[in-house]
């Protein structure tokens, strides 16, 4: 299982094509794809170095790849997640190592610069700057952060839902994910782009919208593995 590849196609995603085919997915069940989503996001929030994230979102996957089969979804299917725990959790890992690599460093400057910013405002006795600084700093800081794990987890986007559809294991899994990621580059990019533009909105009500919009964005996502990797023979939950 190891040495297994995955076929997909090049130049295969068309991001707004995978909007109108993941809505026209979960539209029927919106709401329990909510549901899903919600208790999939806050369990596997719930445990630092996301733990629990891959389990969740294979479940959410489990749960789109089963309405795309045309079989019945419930709520408990979320759970199936746990039956892909190992080589979820591995894929996870692999996704944050680089990200702390980038972060830890990048976190680190913003304090020295933070120090430094202090000390030059004290010496003025002027506190208006330092705040200024401050606010500024810290908004490039969650730029960069959230360009930097854009990118990263562009190239991870397709590990999950291999590991549930084709039952690979984790460096497989983030190997193929790489490799359909990169020759659809430009449609994922847009697509990611997209992702954030609407999440974004999203929080801009409240920060209640980004829930409501979270069960269409991962069906775009989905919609668009299906484009690059096509469709499976249908899955069976591991023992």
């Amino acid at each position: 299982m190891e040495n297994e590849t995955v076929p997909f196609r090049t130049h295969a995603v068309k991001p707004l094509e995978c909007y109108s085919r993941g809505w026209l997915l979960i539209k029927d069940q919106y709401w329990l794809f909510l549901l899903i989503n919600l208790v999939g996001m806050f369990i596997g929030s719930a445990v630092p170095l996301g733990i629990l994230m891959g389990p969740m979102m294979c479940g959410i996957y489990f749960c789109l790849f089963t309405k795309a089969d045309g079989k019945a979804v419930s709520f408990d299917l979320l759970f199936k997640g746990f039956s892909y725990f190992v080589e979820s959790l591995l894929a996870t890992l692999m996704m944050i190592v680089p990200m702390l690599i980038l972060v830890i460093p990048l976190f680190i400057a913003f304090i020295v610069y933070l120090s430094l910013a202090a000390h030059a405002v004290a010496s003025r006795n002027s506190p208006g700057p330092l705040f200024a600084s401050m606010i500024g700093g810290e908004f490039l800081m969650v730029a960069v952060l959230i360009l930097f794990s854009s990118i990263i987890g562009l190239f991870f986007v397709f590990a999950y839902p291999l590991i549930v559809d084709r039952g690979l294991k984790a460096w497989p899994a983030v190997k193929m994910s790489f490799r359909g990621a990169w020759h659809n580059l430009g449609g994922m990019i847009v697509l990611i782009l997209l992702n954030l533009l609407l999440g974004f909105a999203g929080m801009l009500f409240c920060y209640v919208g980004v829930f409501f919009v979270g069960p269409v964005l991962i069906a775009a996502l989905f919609s668009a593995y299906r484009q690059v990797f096509g469709e499976s023979k249908g899955l069976e939950a591991p023992a």
